[in-house]
C-alpha cells in the first residue's frame, strides 16, 4: 500500500532495484519503507480542508481563524515552565476515574478541538479517519492503526469528570519551555506576555537544557499529549516506543513540521521521530466531512485494545 509525500522526509532517498531502475519508493533511515501512492490507490491527502481552504493556514480570515488566534493568544500567555510542571504533578496521579479504551473513545464525542483549523467535527470522527487512513496503507502494522486511534483521547482533559482544563491547556500544537520559544512556533508574537520571557536562563537556545539530551528530559508545553503518554505508559501498555513517541509529540509542530529543537533530540529520538513524520501526514490529512462507520471497524480496534492494554485503565 501507499503514502503521498508531499515533500521529502529528512535523511530520505529513492530506492533503486537490481537493474538500477527508480522503484517510486521513499526508505528513510532504519529501513522504513514509504511507498509512492499514485500506482496502488493508497490514501490520496486531500488539497483543502473541510471549511475549503489549506491545511493549517493561520492567517486566512474567516471567523474560525479568530477563535483559533485568540485560542492561541492565551496558549502563549499562560503555558508557562511552572504551570506545566504542576500539571504533570497533578494527573500523573491518575486518579480521576477507571475505565476502558474505547469508553474513552465514546467519551470523546463531547469534545470539539477550538485549536483546530481544519476540522469541527467531534473528535472520535478524527481518531478513527486517522487511524482507517494509515490501516489501509499499513495493513500490516497494527500498533500503528491502534496509536492512531488513541493519540487524541487526552482531549478528555476538556471534560468535567477530568479537571475541565480551558483548551489552552489541552489543545494545540506544543512546544518547549524552559529555553527559547523559537519563531516557527504558530502566532509566536504573543509569547511577549508569558511570564517565563522575564526567566533569563529561559532565553538561549538549549535554556536549563544540554545538547542531545532527549525530549524525555525537556518541558513541553501541556496538553492531551503528554496526558495520554502518562496514561499508556502509567498503566503498562505494551505499545513499541515508536508509538509512545508519537502519543507525547504529535502536536510538537515546530520539531516535526519545521526542524526547530533538534538540538535537544538523542538517538532514540531521532529514530522515532521517522514514525512520527509518516503518522503526521495521516493525523493532518485525513481529517474530513467523511463518516466512519463506527459499528463495522470497532471490532477491529477493540482486538488491538485489548492485544496492547489492559481491560481498564486508571485515567
Amino acid at each position: 500500500m501507499t503514502v503521498c509525500i508531499e515533500q521529502p522526509l529528512p535523511d530520505s532517498h529513492v530506492v533503486e532495484n537490481k537493474n538500477h531502475c527508480h522503484t517510486e519508493e521513499l526508505v528513510l533511515d532504519g529501513g522504513f519503507v514509504v511507498p509512492n501512492n499514485v500506482a496502488s490507490g493508497g490514501f490520496d491527502a486531500p488539497e483543502i480542508n473541510a471549511f475549503g481552504h489549506t491545511f493549517r493556514d493561520y492567517d486566512v480570515e474567516s471567523e474560525r481563524q479568530k477563535q483559533v488566534e485568540e485560542f492561541y493568544r492565551m496558549n502563549h500567555i499562560h503555558q508557562s515552565y511552572d504551570f506545566v510542571k504542576k500539571m504533570r504533578e497533578e494527573y500523573k496521579k491518575l486518579d480521576k476515574l477507571e475505565m476502558s479504551i474505547w469508553e474513552c473513545c465514546e467519551l470523546l464525542n463531547e469534545v470539539v478541538d477550538e485549536s483546530d483549523p481544519d476540522l469541527d467535527e467531534p473528535q472520535i470522527e478524527h481518531l478513527l479517519q486517522t487511524a482507517e487512513a494509515i490501516r489501509k496503507d499499513y495493513p500490516n502494522e497494527d500498533w500503528l492503526h491502534l496509536t492512531a486511534l488513541i493519540h487524541d483521547l487526552g482531549k478528555v482533559l476538556l471534560l468535567p469528570r477530568f479537571g475541565e482544563l480551558p483548551q489552552w491547556a489541552v489543545v494545540g500544537d506544543t512546544h518547549p519551555l524552559g529555553c527559547a520559544f523559537d519563531e516557527s512556533i504558530v502566532h509566536h508574537k504573543y509569547f511577549k506576555e508569558n511570564p517565563d520571557i522575564n526567566n533569563p536562563a529561559y532565553q538561549t537556545k538549549n535554556g536549563i537544557y544540554e545538547e542531545g539530551c532527549g525530549l524525555e528530559n525537556v518541558m513541553i508545553s501541556w496538553g492531551h499529549d503528554d496526558y495520554m503518554y502518562l496514561v499508556a505508559k502509567e498503566n503498562g501498555s505494551t505499545l513499541p516506543q515508536a508509538g509512545l513517541f508519537i502519543i507525547r509529540y504529535h502536536s510538537f509542530y515546530p520539531l516535526h513540521r519545521a526542524g526547530a529543537y533538534k538540538h535537544l533530540m538523542n538517538e532514540e529520538d531521532v529514530e522515532n521521530l521517522k514514525w512520527l513524520h509518516i503518522f503526521n501526514k495521516y493525523d493532518l490529512y485525513s481529517k474530513s466531512k467523511v463518516r466512519v462507520d463506527v459499528e463495522k471497524v470497532k471490532p477491529y480496534y477493540q482486538s488491538l485494545i485489548k492485544k496492547y492494554f489492559p481491560e481498564k485503565l486508571r485515567w
